[in-house]
């Protein structure tokens, strides 16, 4: 049976492959090939599902093309671990809803939305008042910062410039890499799409960079962001149709 550690290592592996097709220096992302070709079969679907978004991250930014194929792996890994429905998933269940929308985009299958509603209830994603709890909630749902998206989660990043650039500040001076890069990433996405900013987001790229202490995740994390800060400027509206 697999064990955590062994997703982990699996998780880790599909986040370097996707670096890879985003940076150039690997092929494009065949999420069936990865699959068929993995030694723990659970392991690697386990890590389709863990990146979920993430995974399309080269067929959005790059145009690497998507198979039909990929998308059926996609939809097995939903199979082979379901959400829970606790109220405690609401990240979760935002980062299915992320997965089932670009899933529809990129191969017109419809077949996730039914299963990965976003909750009912945003009211929560307001609330900046507890900031230090909003910008890990907001890091956590990370995955949503990418093109193609657009909803409450986007919105509540909108009005929350100036704390999501607080806690990703914060971050740094802990030392809580991977927690920055994830807000340093819906950072570059708001520059992307036209929302004033506090502060740059590339030099903020650049110096954890530097620091270094970034794994694999938070790698890709930084390369997304550094996608949107390379992006020429778009009218936001058509960014979201």
């Amino acid at each position: 049976m697999s064990s955590q550690s062994e997703f982990a290592a699996a998780t880790d592996a599909l986040a370097v492959s996707v670096l890879g097709a985003l940076d150039g220096t690997g092929d494009a992302v065949q999420l069936a090939r990865y699959v068929d070709d993995a030694s723990d079969t659970l392991a690697a679907l386990a890590a389709v599902r863990v990146l979920g978004a993430d995974a399309l991250s080269s067929h959005l930014l790059v145009g690497d093309p998507f198979e039909a194929q990929d998308a059926a792996v996609v939809a097995k890994a939903f199979d082979s671990f379901p959400a829970s429905d606790v109220l405690e998933e609401r990240t979760v269940a935002r980062r299915d809803w992320a997965t089932a929308q670009l899933l529809a985009r990129l191969a017109g299958d419809d077949t996730l939305r039914a299963v990965a509603a976003p909750p009912a209830d945003e009211t929560e994603l307001a609330d900046t008042v507890h900031w230090q709890a909003w910008c890990v909630r907001m890091a956590q749902l990370a995955p949503l910062a990418t093109l193609g998206l657009d909803g409450p989660v986007h919105d509540a990043a909108r009005g929350g410039a100036l704390t999501l650039s607080r806690g990703m500040s914060r971050s740094i001076l802990r030392r809580d890499f991977p927690t920055a890069v994830r807000l340093i990433r819906w950072l570059a996405w708001l520059h992307h799409d036209g929302t004033p900013l506090p502060l740059d987001p590339a030099l903020a790229a650049e110096h954890v960079s530097l620091l270094g202490g970034a794994g694999p995740r938070a790698a890709l994390d930084l390369a997304i962001a550094g996608h949107f800060l390379r992006r020429p400027d778009t009218d936001p509206k058509a960014a979201r149709a």
